[in-house]
């Protein structure tokens, strides 16, 4: 299987770098040309990338071309692209829906929807795909896990959640910074804040038939330190503010 990239990002860098280390999951990767320093990167990292001359050989020779392209640019870049009837295509363009990519594409092709994250470089990722197509699923679930979604709603409900890492990481980082502030070197609140959070995020898991007000319960012992901290968060505005940074990348993704 031949597995091309228009585009070659963050998100396409971490693809590649999960497709094809360990058991590889593809016999050839081409990239496109345009971010030469990542695609020299895993050139050198893999034999089997081959960066092409322009962005339609990439389309020409894969047998699953996958669209990295950010959406201010896709519009130009999808449109001036042949596509071959039949052909499986991935788009990552965010915030991009699936009758305008059709419109620009012009062509019959099995299209889906992906939202993959960095994790896919490890094969830990979680990707949530629309509409279900059993390839795709099957090349994402060699990253990780998916979940394939049956309607464009539940998609882009997961579009929103995956917007909340840089805020699941902030608030580690003002955290650790806090500790340090107090007198804990930083590295040790960092080491132990994560493996925390890791530890909360298992149990989660691991508890899935267990509603989450359960287990905040659990960890919140009455009149206890946590109860304290969720108690003010609440209090001060913290879910009134979740909630709407939610609802505005909602808006946003529905145009």
């Amino acid at each position: 299987m031949r597995i091309g990239f228009i585009g070659t990002g963050a998100i396409a860098e971490a693809m590649v770098t999960g497709i094809l280390s360990d058991t590889p999951l593809a016999s050839e990767v081409v990239v496109s040309p345009r971010n030469a320093e990542v695609a020299g990167r895993l050139a050198s990292m893999f034999p089997a990338v081959r960066i092409a001359a322009d962005n339609q050989e990439v389309a020409d020779a894969s047998d699953i071309l996958v669209l990295a392209i950010r959406p201010q640019v896709a519009d130009g870049v999808v449109r001036g692209l042949r596509f071959t009837p039949g052909q499986t295509v991935i788009s990552l363009i965010a915030a991009t829906d699936r009758d305008r990519l059709k419109e620009w594409i012009g062509q019959e092709v099995r299209l889906t929807q992906a939202i993959p994250l960095p994790f896919v470089a490890s094969r830990e990722g979680v990707t949530a795909i629309y509409p279900p197509d059993p390839e795709v699923a099957s090349l994402f679930s060699g990253l990780g896990t998916t979940v394939q979604c049956t309607t464009r709603d539940e998609y882009d409900l997961l579009a929103v959640a995956s917007a909340m890492m840089a805020t699941y990481l902030g608030i580690l980082d003002r955290t650790t910074g806090w500790l340090a502030a107090k007198g804990l070197p930083e590295n040790s609140a960092r080491a132990y804040l994560a493996a925390l959070f890791a530890s909360l995020s298992q149990t989660a898991l691991r508890s899935s038939d267990t509603p989450l007000t359960e287990l905040s319960s659990e960890f919140a012992t009455k009149g206890g330190l946590n109860e304290q901290v969720l108690t003010d968060f609440e209090r001060n505005g913290g879910i009134a503010a979740l909630t709407e940074a939610l609802d505005g990348v909602l808006r946003r993704i529905k145009g």
